[in-house]
């Protein structure tokens, strides 16, 4: 029988791309999302791609009344939790409003869940958890640690939430997922990420000025403690970090209690290293120019994977080239992004 998930944030950067491999392995999903930071027409991009047009619903997860409208329409075998606003920087600026939408929304669809009996989630998280770093890399036995931003605490907060529901719930599956660095897009070039403003992640900065958007790139710091001073990150192609979601549901499915893995390479790249390839796949040079240290920056952060590739099977297989080439075919290819479409 053909399981049915529920990807809220579905039509984001993550969802969008876990839709796609998750149609393609044959579940049928459901969208929700709000489209604060997302296009409408990823729905009709995913279905271009797929053939399948997932259900799609336009609600806020945080709204309980509109989640329990969309339980009670879908019979559901699982969640995916993507749903939150994800901008670092405007964190410190806005930290209500990111404690408020994101612990929030975690919250209310746990007990719409619970209602209606759902009992499988998997939780997008990120690497942020660890905190201000130590050694690398960083494996799931480590504690969660201080978080530098409010983002990174609503990411730790929303763990201990799903993870004392679980206590609760003998009968609940947590899977939390950490991320390190996604980058790319699907090959195709119809679906990618198209961030809202300035960008605030490295990859679609790199694109929007190799595409004429954006007059350089600001390198925050080269004085770093790493091979070339600048920062180095565990960039991980957006469809392996999609086929890790499709592995991870799966694994859910029927068990009890919490589990974490990392979703990353294991191989650091300094943001020179990108840039650099970058430049060398796409035949577009990327002007540059280094700008002071930007606060909260770690010189290193990367994963120890090995724990999702022993139980859940995954192990990400697309390269540094792949990334900035899939980037940029994203980006040549929707130069406004979604909403620069005719």
């Amino acid at each position: 029988m053909t399981k049915t998930i529920l990807l809220t944030g579905g039509t984001g950067f993550i969802g969008s791309h876990t839709a796609v491999e998750m149609i393609q392995e044959g579940y049928r999903i459901v969208l929700a999302d709000d489209l604060s930071n997302s296009s409408r027409k990823v729905v009709d991009r995913i279905e271009e791609i797929t053939g399948t047009r997932p259900a799609f619903y336009p609600i806020d997860v945080a709204d309980r009344e509109a989640l329990r409208d969309l339980f009670s329409r879908e019979r559901l075998d699982g969640v995916i939790h993507f749903a939150g606003f994800k901008a670092v920087g405007e964190s410190t600026e806005k930290p209500l409003d990111y404690y408020e939408n994101n612990l929030g929304a975690t919250m209310n669809l746990l007990r719409v869940m619970e209602e209606f009996g759902v009992k499988t989630i998997v939780f997008s998280s990120s690497a942020t958890v660890y905190g201000q770093g130590g050694l690398m890399p960083c494996t799931e036995t480590m504690p969660r640690g201080v978080c530098v931003n409010p983002y990174g605490w609503t990411k730790s907060m929303s763990e201990q939430i799903l993870t004392d529901a679980s206590a609760a719930d003998p009968d609940l599956s947590v899977v939390l997922l950490r991320y390190f660095n996604p980058i790319g897009a699907h090959p195709s070039g119809l679906i990618g990420e198209d961030p809202q403003g300035i960008p605030n992640n490295l990859m679609p900065f790199v694109a929007q000025v190799a595409v004429g958007r954006r007059e350089e790139l600001t390198i925050f710091g080269n004085d770093y403690d790493t091979p070339d001073g600048t920062c180095r990150r565990d960039y991980i192609h957006v469809c392996d970090l999609a086929e890790g979601h499709v592995k991870a549901i799966a694994f859910g499915e029927g068990r009890k209690g919490v589990e974490v893995f990392n979703l990353g390479t294991g191989t650091p790249y300094s943001v020179l290293e990108v840039v650099e390839t970058f430049a060398r796949v796409s035949g577009v040079s990327v002007p540059w120019r280094f700008g002071p240290r930007r606060a909260g920056d770690l010189p290193d952060l990367w994963a120890d994977p090995a724990k999702a590739t022993e139980v859940l099977g995954w192990k990400a297989g697309r390269t540094l080239e792949d990334m900035c080439r899939d980037a940029w075919n994203w980006q040549r290819n929707n130069p406004r992004g979604y909403e620069g479409e005719e």
